[in-house]
């Protein structure tokens, strides 16, 4: 008698709490909207740069867009203001606006720590 082989799916995992909780995405992919090299926009990449090492520990992809040299990118994401960060993923997508100097309110903002 043949055999056949069935694909299993990676399911979701179950919380204590009852709702199943997606499983998280191998990579972020997270997008630095900057004007230049500005202050500001130096600053957001550094901070960016440290946050991600520390808590997504190479688990992470930043693009870096330039809209001096690209403005049509800014309306994809609907950029009013720089420096600003999405993060596509993991969805829901978010933005972020500033330098990200303030450590607690980017981190809860790209949602790794639970807002207090």
């Amino acid at each position: 008698m043949p055999t056949t082989k069935t694909k299993t799916r990676a399911r979701p995992r179950k919380s204590k709490s009852g709702p199943a909780v997606p499983p998280k995405p191998e990579v972020w992919k997270l997008k630095l909207y900057v004007a230049g090299q500005t202050p500001n926009s130096i600053r957001a990449f550094a901070n960016l740069k440290v946050l991600c090492e520390k808590h997504l520990q190479g688990r992470y992809r930043i693009e870096v867009i330039d809209l001096l040299e690209n403005p049509q990118m800014a309306r994809g994401d609907q950029i009013v203001a720089v420096p600003t960060l999405v993060r596509d993923l993991p969805l829901p997508a978010r933005k972020i606006i500033g330098d990200l100097s303030n450590t607690e309110r980017t981190l809860i903002g790209l949602a790794l720590q639970p807002a207090v």
